[in-house]
């Protein structure tokens, strides 16, 4: 069946969106908002068109609209290791886009922005920018007076504060990726075995379903060949009466006349 205005306008729409959002954006970029928020809009209008695309189809343009909805909120907040622990549980597209693309454009983005809040989170956690900038700012005021030994040891003891400052905020971040890999471990857990017994559910019922459609199956048979059985000895006696009321009038006829 041949795609709909509404569906091209909606490829068209979703490829550039992605293509939006595999690049360098602005933090103050709007635009890719207001286009998923427009994708939304559209996915709702073509759920309740007549002529729809099959439900696999509109699965995966829902899975794609979710996803750069989950990663416009994730890249709103506020630390590197919160965006890459939302970023954990987005799910690309699994089918291209477009015939053009190898790769779904959805995961590249996905592993791309992985890729980005990882090393996000490594310049947290090593601070080598801040510890450089303020290593840098320490000398600028020990050279203005790094002739007299009191200055020296006032810089090197501000020094000395610096370094402890930052590797206290190193074991601080240490200490919550630490802290955030046990949530998600937990949670990872906590979802496999919630998937595990829905599985051994889902087997179950169906295995009872499979056993109760025989039985019916059984059951139909023999209540078949029983409704066959009766339509049978009912014909017979019907046959029976039939021939008996047949005899009994023959010789009532005869009969009659002898005792005239």
């Amino acid at each position: 069946m041949a795609a709909s205005r509404l569906e091209l306008n909606l490829v068209r729409l979703l490829c550039r969106c992605e293509a939006m959002a595999a690049e360098k954006r602005d933090p103050e970029e709007w635009r890719l908002e207001k286009y998923v928020g427009a994708l939304e809009d559209m996915l709702q209008a073509l759920k309740t068109q007549a002529s729809k695309p099959a439900s696999e189809v509109i699965n995966e343009y829902s899975r794609k609209v979710d996803f750069l909805k989950g990663m416009l909120q994730a890249e709103k907040l506020a630390s590197s290791s919160e965006k890459a622990l939302a970023n954990q549980f987005l799910a690309p597209g699994r089918v291209p886009t477009t015939a053009r693309e190898r790769v779904p454009a959805t995961k590249t983005v996905h592993l791309q922005s992985r890729a980005r809040y990882t090393s996000e989170m490594r310049s947290e956690l090593l601070g080598t920018d801040s510890a450089r900038e303020l290593e840098l700012d320490v000398r600028k005021r020990t050279g203005v007076t790094g002739s007299r030994p009191a200055d020296e040891k006032q810089s090197a003891a501000e020094l000395d504060l610096v370094l402890q400052r930052h590797q206290d905020l190193q074991e601080k971040l240490a200490e919550e990726m630490l802290g955030l890999a046990r949530s998600l471990k937990t949670n990872t857990l906590a979802a496999q075995s919630v998937i595990k017994k829905d599985n051994q559910t889902l087997s179950h019922s169906l295995k009872m379903a499979d056993q109760s459609l025989e039985k019916l199956k059984t059951e139909s048979e023999r209540l078949e060949q029983h409704a066959q059985k009766s339509v049978n000895w009912l014909l017979w006696i019907m046959l029976i009466v039939v021939c008996f009321i047949f005899i009994s009038m023959i010789l009532f006829i005869r009969v009659m006349p002898k005792l005239k």
